[in-house]
């Protein structure tokens, strides 16, 4: 059990930074763990992160105070909304504790990924600690192919009965994310959309990114964006929308409204390969032991735990925050080449994706 957090709810402006590309710093994501329990290939390859594993030592981890600690700061500069991920963010014991906390942070959205399986038995928690958004991974509405792809014998059932928890808990903005593998589930994304096409849910369509070093990616194993609206088009009829903020990653598509439509449904699709959005990206990551990484496809981070350990004070940790942020000049997806491949990445079950 976490300790209670004892904060002011008082938070100063110190004004909005700005990258030397000109991006601002708007969506901090929040690892809270490195594990999870799922073993998809093109994040933790189970050849990779089998049982002998060294996952991160619970002391190395960040408290829930910490990251309040740290929230507050990163709200000091602008950002308007957290994500929690991880590995699998619900594996995190008392996860609403931090989440209601975090809440007390003004003119924050708090935002979740998980893979949904753990859902059912918290989505009211969840909701009650005052969780705006969540998007739920689901790969494919296919027994066999979700099996698969997640590698640890979860069944569609169990995810989809998270979701369905969700909205029963109130829970608002369900997202569904899907990543597309040529040969391997781009054959089941038309009936994923239309799964849910009379459902509150939005799904997204995801290219198949070159995030880490374990996943073998290949560039022929991308089923780009295009593709996969022309494939959905087939059947299910789309026209664009605008994005709804700057710095949007996916790219969004209306269903053509019948007459017996009772809302306004919408996928999204994010084309980090083929159209990446490296200009606007407004996101920061931190690590479940508090490093500060400014890319998905960064080689290494910035670390804020142990200055917070230390004596170091919140005026400290802002000026590295700041220090950090308008050195950036990150735009991987936009100049990834034969060489980029080859750098060091980290893995996005260490940085939450």
């Amino acid at each position: 059990m976490e300790k209670p957090i004892v904060q002011s709810n008082n938070v100063t402006t110190r004004g909005t930074l700005y990258d030397k590309f000109n991006r601002p710093l708007r969506d901090l994501r929040v690892s809270v763990t490195d594990r999870c329990n799922f073993r998809c290939s093109y994040c933790m390859p189970r050849e990779k992160f089998g049982p002998d594993f060294a996952f991160l030592p619970r002391k190395e981890i960040l408290t829930f105070e910490e990251i309040v600690k740290l929230a507050r700061v990163f709200k000091q500069f602008g950002i308007s909304k957290i994500r929690l991920t991880g590995g699998e963010p619900l594996l995190r014991n008392d996860l609403p504790t931090l989440i209601s906390e975090l809440h007390t942070i003004p003119g924050i959205e708090i935002a979740m990924t998980t893979n949904g399986v753990l859902m059912a038995s918290h989505a009211e928690a969840l909701s009650n600690a005052g969780l705006d958004r969540v998007t739920v991974s689901l790969d494919s509405l296919n027994e066999d192919v979700f099996q698969s792809m997640n590698d640890a014998g979860f069944s569609v059932a169990k995810v989809l009965e998270g979701i369905e928890a969700g909205l029963d808990a109130g829970l608002q903005n369900i997202k569904v994310n899907v990543v597309v593998r040529a040969g391997i589930n781009d054959h089941t994304i038309i009936d994923m959309a239309r799964t849910f096409r009379d459902r509150p849910i939005t799904v997204r369509f995801i290219e198949y990114m070159d995030v880490g070093t374990t996943n073998g990616w290949k560039l022929d194993e991308v089923v780009p964006g295009k593709t996969i609206i022309d494939s959905l088009m087939t059947e299910l009829p789309l026209e664009p929308i605008e994005p709804a903020y700057r710095g949007e990653v996916a790219k969004r598509w209306r269903y053509q409204k019948r007459d017996t439509d009772s809302h306004s449904g919408e996928i999204g699709i994010i084309t980090s390969v083929t159209q990446p959005f490296c200009d606007d990206c407004t996101r920061a990551r931190l690590s479940a032991d508090g490093k500060l990484y400014t890319c998905l496809f960064a080689s290494k981070g910035t670390d804020l735990r142990n200055p917070l350990r230390t004596e170091s004070n919140l005026e400290d940790i802002a000026n590295i925050i700041r220090s950090v942020w308008e050195t950036r000049e990150d735009r991987y997806s936009k100049i990834r080449s034969a060489a980029t491949k080859e750098l060091p990445k980290v893995e996005m079950s260490y940085i939450g994706g």
